[in-house]
């Protein structure tokens, strides 16, 4: 049920992307669809991938404040490959739901020496794709050419 539920904010955050889509945005660049696509695909890879598997860090993280969900080594990429990106993710981390149990531990000790589980994981990632999305919907709704006040 978990799983149904993340599946069901993946989808949500990526229709919400799709349809703010490539304009540019009258808002602070951390809250572009670019840069949430690019977050949530490393905090799928990094959560499902690196803590749960072990595996290396493959995927950079998105640089903080950088226009168009870009990294610090290279220029902004288009909306459609940040989706391709994440939708491709998000079925890397379904094999890995689907090959452990929710109570298997992490391969990765968390700072101050827990060690999480694939249930604990998939509630955490959820949570996460949850506030993006609502980030996306507040933006759905943000006036073009609105003052940002900070």
């Amino acid at each position: 049920m978990v799983s149904a539920y993340l599946d069901r904010q993946r989808a949500a955050v990526r229709a919400l992307c799709a349809e703010l889509g490539e304009q540019p945005p009258a808002h602070p660049a951390p809250l572009s669809p670019h840069a949430v696509a690019a977050h949530l695909t490393w905090v799928e890879h990094h959560w499902f991938e690196v803590v749960m598997l072990g595996r290396p860090d493959r995927v950079p993280r998105p640089a903080e404040g950088c226009a168009g969900g870009g990294r610090a080594d290279g220029p902004p990429r288009p909306l459609a490959v940040l989706l391709d990106e994440y939708d491709a993710q998000c079925a890397r981390s379904r094999a890995v739901t689907a090959r452990l149990e929710q109570r298997a531990g992490a391969r990765v000790v968390q700072p101050g020496g827990s060690r999480v589980t694939l249930r604990w994981v998939l509630l955490h990632v959820l949570e996460e794709t949850a506030r993006q999305g609502g980030r996306l919907d507040l933006l759905r709704s943000w006036p073009q050419g609105a003052a940002v006040s900070g």
